[in-house]
């Protein structure tokens, strides 16, 4: 008995397989640059994307296929992101200046000028409003995101981050607040 439910479970999964894969393929630019906006820079977009994709994968017998893909792929990017987020927080860090006295110590720095992604960013957000999404709270920044970048309902989001409408309306309003005094305190608000 057990046999034969757990082939029937790994039937369903190889038959929706072919199905996974082809929504994967067609979502994979619109995931893509939603990742790239989250994270910031295209390394950290392509960890967040693969990750999406792996527990998309796991989890996609939970997959309703009468709902958007896209719109339960962002919510599992969400998850990710926050995740991701998190763990940095709790990650300890050294001052630079502190590599003096340690000379076993290598650094191994970002050079944020040698982006690959540099040329995808200026394309699709102007490069002042990227630098002020990277410097909002995580939070924040994927609820501006998908409201004004994705265009996505209240609701939408409210259903992807897995909260509350208004907590949504607040996340959005101090977002966009956070956003707004970046660009203030850098001169360009001047387009806004």
């Amino acid at each position: 008995m057990l046999g034969s439910l757990v082939k029937g479970l790994t039937r369903s999964r190889d038959e929706r397989r072919p199905l996974f894969e082809r929504l994967m393929s067609q979502s994979y630019r619109p995931a893509y640059n939603m990742a790239c906006r989250l994270a910031g820079n295209s390394t950290e977009a392509e960890d967040l994307l693969q990750e999406t994709y792996v527990r998309a994968f796991r989890f996609f017998h939970r997959y309703d296929e009468t709902l958007p893909f896209t719109s339960w792929l962002y919510r599992i990017m969400t998850n990710v992101h926050i995740d991701t987020v998190r763990k940095k927080t709790r990650l300890r860090t050294v001052s630079l200046e502190s590599s003096g006295q340690d000379n076993n110590r290598t650094w191994d720095i970002p050079d944020e000028t040698a982006s690959a992604d540099a040329t995808l960013m200026e394309t699709t957000l102007e490069e002042p409003i990227q630098l002020g999404l990277k410097s909002m709270n995580p939070e924040f920044r994927t609820a501006v995101v998908l409201a004004d970048v994705e265009g996505m309902s209240y609701e939408e989001i409210a259903d992807l981050m897995d909260t509350s409408i208004g907590t949504v309306r607040s996340r959005i309003h101090r977002g966009r607040k956070q956003l707004r005094t970046y660009l203030e305190r850098h001169g360009e608000v001047s387009f806004l």
